[in-house]
């Protein structure tokens, strides 16, 4: 039961080409975290992607990499846009983290201009980065976001900075939706034009919860649960070459979503996709 290994990006790093989305562990025991984490030893997952944002995650996280840091290249995220806040965050993933350096530290969430400003100017976030980048705690600088704008902002981040990393949704509902697969698109051959990693997230997003619903799995959405859909939706967004799947905040889902990175097929037709799509009712999890 091996994933596939892509290089990601300018970081000489051969990644799985499934990430390990650690907000799963937000709200986990510290028992069914190191039950996850050996999973991932089982499908040769050997990246993971954390942020200081997910809960308990950091914390669940640090007593496994005591003994299991050099297998992985770890990454996580700030929130914060000040240098000061954001030097103070590094500091604190380093700590719980319980390693000596972050193989990738990345601004989190950043597609609201105002906070595009305050992290990219003087005394910003982003020169915290660097100087822990240069003072070898920190490897690489990615950027991280969310919504129908983020294609677009990560374009104007990399105007500004040449990042290592990019992280955006991707999946068969977004690839159809107006103006967003365009703006993908444009970021992708972008990114591949100057060797930078895409990771790309929601890929088994099934839509939001209705008004009443039962909220039943940990994302704050309603994500596809049954193997043929997860299939398909890995199937379609790994058959981009370039590109990295960063699994989704659920415990439960995530072994079908390893089991479908293992059995990978061919890329689905336009037909099967939008078959599944409208059978299991994809929708925006973004509003309109």
């Amino acid at each position: 039961m091996t994933i596939a290994k892509r290089k990601f990006g300018n970081t000489g790093h051969l990644s799985s080409a499934v990430i390990f989305g650690a907000a799963a562990l937000w709200n986990e025991t510290q028992s069914t975290s190191d039950r996850i984490l050996d999973l991932l030893l089982e499908y040769e997952i050997n990246h993971i992607d954390v942020a200081a944002a997910y809960g308990n995650a950091e914390l669940r996280l640090g007593p496994w990499m005591l003994n299991h840091r050099k297998y992985f290249f770890l990454a996580t995220k700030t929130n914060e846009r000040t240098y000061k806040g954001a030097k103070e965050s590094i500091m604190r993933s380093l700590d719980l983290l319980k390693t000596d350096h972050i193989d990738l530290m990345q601004l989190h969430g950043l597609t609201n201009p105002i906070e595009w400003d305050q992290a990219m100017g003087e005394n910003g976030a982003l020169e915290a980065l660097i100087e822990a980048k240069s003072e070898g705690l920190v490897k690489f600088i990615g950027v991280t976001g969310h919504g129908w704008t983020v294609a677009a902002m990560h374009q104007k981040s990399l105007e500004r900075y040449h990042f290592d990393s990019i992280l955006l949704p991707w999946n068969w509902f977004m690839a159809n939706y107006r103006n967003y697969p365009r703006d993908f698109h444009n970021i992708l051959n972008i990114c591949a034009n100057r060797n930078i990693a895409v990771q790309t997230i929601k890929a088994v997003a099934r839509g939001p919860y209705a008004a009443g619903m039962k909220k039943v799995y940990t994302p704050w959405y309603q994500p596809l649960d049954d193997k043929y859909s997860i299939q398909k939706s890995v199937d379609w967004v790994l058959s981009y070459k370039d590109v990295f799947l960063n699994s989704l905040g659920d415990v439960n889902i995530l072994p079908l979503v390893l089991e479908a990175a293992s059995n990978m097929g061919e890329r689905p037709s336009n037909k099967e996709m939008n078959d599944m799509a409208d059978k299991m009712g994809l929708a925006s999890i973004f509003g309109v």
